[in-house]
């Protein structure tokens, strides 16, 4: 079974590194397309898959083609492949904004499934959804399984795509805006930037991994306070600040804007 990948940019080369280096694709059977010959040869010598600049001779003997381009380019990628594609090739589309629908438009006979990851795909830690006409159907589990190799992936109804977006994309601006004011109060106590960032960076990710499993985040919140402690100090500190209604207005407020964004 062979994968077709279209683009090679950050989020491309994250994806092609991540089923080359799984049990999903022998790497040979990844094929890659892309218009810069010297990014194919890089990508070529770093995950041993196949290159090409043609389009058309990439997604010859794919059952999967994965379109990781910029919006601006969509309609002529589309228009290059639409009559040269079967009807078995299934079209995954990582493309900003865009719903299976609108890929249906130009292609009716193919099987569109729509993936979003984040920003963390760079390092094998990505968010990802994925969406499909039919989210039941098989297909739509093996593109969560593929995405899977670059981080986490769950299967979402479509009309939950744009919260995603605020909370899966935007959230990762979020939540590093939040680490930066606390480096920048471990500075205030005395430590050196890059150890306040250092410290925070893990405290993040041990955090993030207590609650992995399901566990309630107040769970640990409590598991840290003590009575009359310095978390507690700061924790209502914080709040009496506004910090969980800050947090929740910026999220609506980013919600809004992307439930609008065509109306603009």
């Amino acid at each position: 079974m062979k994968v077709t990948v279209i683009g090679s940019g950050n989020l491309g080369k994250s994806i092609i590194s991540g089923l080359a280096n799984s049990d999903l694709f022998d790497p040979k059977n990844i094929v890659v397309a892309d218009a810069d010959p010297d990014n194919l040869e890089i990508i070529k010598a770093q995950a041993g898959v196949s290159v090409t600049e043609s389009n058309l001779e990439a997604i010859k003997e794919s059952k999967w083609i994965i379109l990781c381009i910029q919006p601006r380019i969509l309609q002529i990628v589309l228009d290059q492949i639409k009559d040269h594609l079967r009807e078995d090739q299934v079209l995954i589309s990582t493309v900003t904004g865009v719903t299976t629908e609108d890929i249906n438009e130009v292609v009716p006979n193919n099987k569109v499934i729509r993936a979003m990851p984040n920003t963390a795909a760079v390092q094998q830690q990505s968010m990802s959804f994925i969406c499909a006409e039919n989210n039941e159907d098989e297909d739509v589990e093996f593109v969560r399984r593929m995405f899977g190799t670059i981080g986490k992936a769950i299967i979402i109804e479509q009309r939950l795509m744009k919260p995603a977006t605020v909370l899966g994309a935007s959230g990762t601006a979020f939540f590093l805006r939040f680490l930066r004011a606390l480096t920048q109060g471990g500075v205030q106590m005395g430590f050196h930037p890059h150890e306040a960032q250092a410290i925070v960076a893990q405290v993040a990710i041990g955090a993030a991994s207590l609650i992995e499993d399901g566990t309630q985040a107040e769970v640990e919140v409590d598991n840290v306070t003590t009575p009359r402690g310095c978390t507690i100090e700061g924790l209502n500190a914080m709040e009496h600040n506004g910090l969980t209604s800050a947090v929740i207005k910026g999220v609506m407020a980013a919600f809004d804007k992307i439930s609008n964004i065509h109306e603009a």
